[in-house]
């Protein structure tokens, strides 16, 4: 590294003890530039303790003279192999313009390199990084470090004046919810990897290291995940479709938040899409809630865009992606259908 922090500052690995002030810290960055409070101390918690996630190698917290957390940076090096490494970071709005922002996308960058000769010699390896749009120091900072704007994301919002219309499900399909999440969560995981092929920037991951990276996210957070949320859309005993719903979007608790919305590959065409979402919307509802929420890529490979504004979803909120290439070669990850 060839930046330096200001005189007086100071950097070190988090830790689960710290979870209270890094997310006081979180949340007094995103009431700043965006006026909302998004993280939680649960899913926090959730997050540092996934499997092969380290905080004592992955990330840095930043301090200032007089004590208080200023800065912070988490490396995610976990996939198999890390081809595209993703790294998420924050400025305290009191300290931006004096070199923190700048050293800490240059100490991810070396986290980063540190796992490239786990890579496959011909594989390309990339550094990739993003905020939501308004968020402007961020994209200069990220610009001015060599990262391109690759692609756009949004968060999308329907708002209930009326009940939901009643799913229309397709011929011999039938929904379920499981009565033993533990039980069927690997074959949750597996309808969820299988459809999430198309999505761009999708690696293929061992089983060994997917599968309990996604158990301990949905078995590991009462407060967030409840299983009787999950709708699965049944052909039989295969799985055709899922609609895995969170108590409370991240930024706001009025508001429900579909984490993960697929049909695999032989069932699209066929309205279960849009099935699944207006039987999640009307379980909203009933439930009292006055809004819901999805993350959506704005170019997915698979239209889900255009279903979710079909739908009656709207874009409330946009977020881009950045990358730096690291190391030129074969790209493994999904880029497109063909």
């Amino acid at each position: 590294m060839t930046t330096t922090l200001p005189d007086g500052f100071t950097a070190r690995p988090s830790s689960l003890d710290e979870i209270p002030v890094a997310v006081e810290f979180f949340n007094a960055h995103s009431m700043h530039y965006l006026g909302i409070e998004n993280q939680q101390e649960s899913s926090t918690r959730a997050e540092w303790t996934i499997p092969k996630y380290n905080p004592a190698t992955d990330s840095r917290m930043v301090y200032a003279p007089t004590g208080e957390l200023v800065g912070y940076i988490e490396a995610w090096t976990i996939d198999n192999p890390p081809v595209q490494s993703w790294v998420w970071y924050r400025v305290h709005p009191d300290y931006e313009g004096i070199g923190i922002g700048e050293w800490l996308l240059e100490w991810g960058e070396a986290r980063v390199r540190q796992v490239i000769p786990s890579c496959a010699d011909d594989l390309r390896v990339v550094y990739r990084s993003g905020v939501n749009t308004q968020i402007t120091v961020n994209k200069q900072q990220m610009e001015a470090f060599g990262m391109q704007l690759i692609r756009h994301f949004f968060r999308m919002l329907i708002e209930f004046d009326a009940p939901p219309p009643a799913p229309a499900w397709p011929k011999g399909i039938t929904v379920h919810t499981p009565d033993d999440p533990e039980a069927e969560i690997e074959a949750i995981y597996r309808a969820d990897n299988e459809a999430f092929r198309d999505h761009f920037g999708h690696i293929e991951q061992p089983f060994e290291d997917g599968f309990p990276e996604f158990r301990h996210w949905f078995l590991n957070n009462n407060e967030i995940h409840d299983p009787s949320m999950w709708y699965l859309a049944m052909d039989g005993d295969k799985i055709a479709g899922i609609a895995l719903c969170i108590k409370r979007d991240p930024e706001d608790k009025e508001c429900g938040h579909i984490e993960s919305l697929a049909v695999l590959r032989p069932y699209r065409r066929r309205g279960l899409g849009l099935a699944l979402l207006h039987h999640a919307f009307g379980e909203y509802y009933h439930r009292g809630y006055k809004r819901v929420s999805l993350g959506v890529d704005a170019q997915n490979l698979t239209g889900a865009l255009g279903l979710y504004k079909r739908a009656g979803m709207h874009v409330s909120r946009q977020f881009d992606m950045y990358e730096k290439e690291l190391r030129p070669g074969k790209e493994i990850s999904v880029k497109s259908l063909t």
